[in-house]
Order: structure tokens, then C-alpha cells, then sequence
């Protein structure tokens, strides 16, 4: 079987690596990929939003099933367009990518089927959002409706931090169109988790629950990332609270899509604040995220290919899908400066020593090849990820990966993991 996956980050590293383990695989392509995934298959220089070179090379190569990584092919089409021209192809078609795409949409759609989220409002006018802050009870949770790279959300505990984050999202247009509409919501008490689940459109099953860290800093400080480190499977998801989850938000989100007319096949990623008071929904993705991708996937004992395709199929119920017994937990290491300003270019070292304990995987995102040395090539540059039967022993088992790791200005938090320690 020949794949093509499309991406470049550490979930496309981590895709690879779990692709490339499949006993039906012949031949993976990876789009455009980086210095990691070409160890488990072959880099092409096509860049993930290029949907109409993509289809090409598909057709061309006679691709058998194409997996998208990233959100934003998924937001414009790629499915529709891959599904139109006869090719096989894992992930949700743009209407249902809305869960993903539109903050605005996913409320609405969970406003009306009354599943359990924070109350909101939606704004297009910057005044009139400013107007609304002044005149509610804070802190607020300000969000871009769009896509922007987990980096489009703003806790502000303060009047001036939400009038701040109304200005740089909607006036100074830090996220280009992804601004041009945001959500203001109010901010929920508790401890956050995510439940990722494969659905065949009728079917949905889940995966362990997992714990991303999103602030930059230790102690959830700092600015929102993409993710500095996650941990599966998480132990704020006791087996009872995964249940009443299932019965509120993950059977009903489903039954909505249905009922909207909405065929969804791919992943669906729930974004929770679980309380005492229960689970609510803080957003819907629909891929893989990242860094979960890099905790989950090393737990997946069934063969990824098959569940895909038993995806793709309409046929998830026949399936089985086995995890192994035991805790997964990353940490990534980033570029000095990020999410704000950061260099890149600075050679990495290391990665070897670490990959020769079996049961830690480093999984690359930023990262490039250029005259026989891997250099630096982005904000979040790799994931050091270790498997164990205890959060002690993977806590331990990824530190002691990180300090085998070099690179200049590096940058990493420190408590990955704590709360699952509490």
C-alpha cells in the first residue's frame, strides 16, 4: 500500500513513525514533512495548503489513502477534493471541518443541542465587543473564530488584558482572517483534559485521555503555544467520569452532526474543563493534536491503517482497538523565545543517545537537514517522548532525554506531568 501523508510538525513525526509500522505499508510519501519523518519514509517538496499539487501527486503516484495532519488542508477542502477525484483519503470534509475552523459555528452547534460548553457571545465589531467586555463580570476567554495555530486564545483575568486581546485580534489583525470575527465566552473553573475519538460518521470510539500543557512557562504561565508537553492516559478521566463525558458531550456531538446532516469520518478532538459540577466542552479540533498525537499514538497497539480505513469504511463497530497498559508523557523543547520571537539555525545534538532507551521516542517538528548537520527550523523544535509504568518513571524518562539534547537558546518547561502527580 503506498500513503501519503500530509504535514510537517511533531504529529506528522509521530504519524509517520506509527504508519511506517504497519504491515500493509509499502511506500509512505510525507508532505513535505521534516529531518524526522524522512526516517520513516520519503519527504516531497509539496506544502500541505498546495491542495491541487497534492491531488496531483496522489493521481500521479497512485496513492492508496492519504492522512491529513494539519487542520487547515482539512478546512479548505482537501477531502472533498481528493473524494471528488476517486481518492482514498482519511480525515472530515469541510463542512464538517467547521467544528474545527469556526469557534463560532462549534458554539452555535453546541448552544442549540444544548451540550454542555460556556456561555458566549459572538462579535464582528471590534466597538461593540469592547462594549460587552465593559459591561460583564471577568475574567473572559477571548478567541478568534478561525484557525490560529493554538495561539488564538486569550484568558484575560483583567478589563485591559480582554480589551487587549480584542485589539490585537480584530484591529492589528495578528491572525489575518481568523480575526475577523471572535468569541468572548466566560471563563470556566477546573483542570483541563482532552478526549480524541475516531468516528466513522455512526460510530464513535475513543482514545486515552490526555493532558496538554498549552502556557508557555512553568505553573501555566506565560502566553498560549501549540503545546509544551501531554501525558496520556490522564488521571483527571476516572473510568465514571469518562462515562457521564460520553453521555453529555461525545454521543451528543455526534447525534448533532447527524441531525445537522453532517457525515463526519475522521477524528474528533474534545477539548474539556472537567469541575465537580462535570465535563464542558472548551473546543472541537478534527485531527490529531499535537502533542497528544505524540503521547497516544505510541499507546495504539492496533494497526492505524486498518482503523482508518475501517473509518473510511463507515465500518469502526467491527473493529477492535487495543492500547497498551501503561503511561506515555512528552516534552517539547522549543527555540528560545517562542511563541513570540525566536532564531532558528542552531545545530541539534543528541537525539541518538536518547533513542537508545526502547522506550523513549524523540519525535522532530522544527527541524532541518542542511549540510550534514539537523538544525533548528521552527518554535517548537521536537518532543522528547517516554513510555513507563508510572508517571514517576516517564517523568524521569523524559527529563533525563531532554538533557542529552543540545541545542543553543533552547527552551523547555519543567513540570510536564506534575498534576498527574497529584
Amino acid at each position: 500500500m503506498k500513503i501519503l501523508l500530509i504535514g510537517s510538525g511533531g504529529r506528522e513525526t509521530a504519524l509517520a513513525w506509527k504508519l511506517s509500522q504497519s504491515s500493509r505499508l509499502d511506500q509512505l510519501f510525507i508532505a513535505p514533512g521534516n529531518a524526522g519523518t524522512a526516517e520513516y519514509g520519503n519527504n516531497i517538496k509539496i506544502e500541505s495548503n498546495n491542495l491541487n499539487a497534492l491531488k496531483e501527486f496522489a493521481l500521479k503516484e497512485k496513492i492508496d489513502l492519504t492522512v491529513v495532519g494539519p487542520e487547515i488542508p482539512l478546512s479548505a477542502g482537501i477531502v472533498d477534493i481528493f473524494k471528488s477525484n476517486g481518492l482514498k483519503i482519511f480525515g472530515p470534509v469541510k463542512k464538517a471541518a467547521q467544528l474545527e475552523s469556526s469557534k463560532i459555528f462549534s458554539k452555535n452547534l453546541l448552544k442549540k443541542y444544548k451540550i454542555p460548553t460556556a456561555e458566549y457571545e459572538s462579535f464582528k465589531d471590534p466597538e461593540r465587543a469592547k462594549d460587552y467586555i465593559k459591561s460583564v463580570t471577568l475574567p473572559l476567554v477571548v478567541k478568534a473564530d478561525g484557525l490560529a495555530a493554538g495561539k488564538g486564545v486569550t484568558v484575560a483575568m483583567s478589563e485591559e488584558e480582554a480589551l487587549s486581546a480584542v485589539e490585537r485580534i480584530m484591529v492589528d489583525k495578528k491572525f489575518g482572517k481568523a480575526g475577523s470575527k471572535i468569541v468572548i465566552e466566560d471563563y470556566l473553573e477546573g483542570e483541563e483534559a482532552t478526549i480524541l475519538a475516531f468516528c466513522d460518521g455512526k460510530n464513535i470510539k475513543t482514545m486515552p485521555a490526555a493532558q496538554d500543557h498549552k502556557a508557555a512557562y512553568d505553573g501555566g504561565k506565560g502566553p498560549n503555544t501549540g503545546g509544551m508537553g501531554a501525558y496520556a492516559p490522564a488521571p483527571i478521566v476516572s473510568e465514571d467520569v469518562e462515562l457521564k463525558i460520553k453521555e453529555t458531550i461525545i454521543e451528543p456531538t455526534l447525534r448533532a452532526l447527524n441531525t445537522e446532516g453532517i457525515d463526519f469520518k475522521g477524528i474528533i478532538y474534545f477539548g474539556l474543563m472537567i469541575s465537580d459540577d462535570g465535563a464542558r466542552v472548551l473546543e472541537y479540533n478534527v485531527r490529531f493534536g499535537d502533542p497528544e498525537a505524540q503521547v497516544i499514538l505510541p499507546l495504539l497497539e492496533t494497526d492505524l491503517v486498518d482503523i482508518m480505513e475501517a473509518v473510511i469504511k463507515g465500518e469502526l463497530a467491527q473493529i477492535e482497538i487495543e492500547w497498551k497498559d501503561k503511561k506515555a508523557l512528552c516534552v517539547v523543547m522549543a527555540s528560545g523565545g517562542y511563541p513570540v520571537e525566536y532564531e532558528t539555525g542552531k545545530e541539534i545534538t543528541g537525539i541518538k543517545e536518547v533513542e537508545r532507551d526502547k522506550d523513549s521516542i524523540v519525535f522532530q517538528a522544527g527541524t532541518r537537514f542542511e549540510k550534514a548537520k539537523l538544525l533548528t527550523a521552527g518554535g517548537r523544535v521536537l518532543a522528547v517522548t517516554a513510555l513507563g509504568n508510572s508517571f514517576e518513571e516517564v517523568i524521569s524518562k523524559a527529563y533525563a532525554g531532554v538533557g542529552k539534547i543540545n541545542f543553543n537558546d533552547l527552551y523547555y518547561r519543567n513540570d510536564i506531568g506534575h498534576k498527574a502527580l497529584e
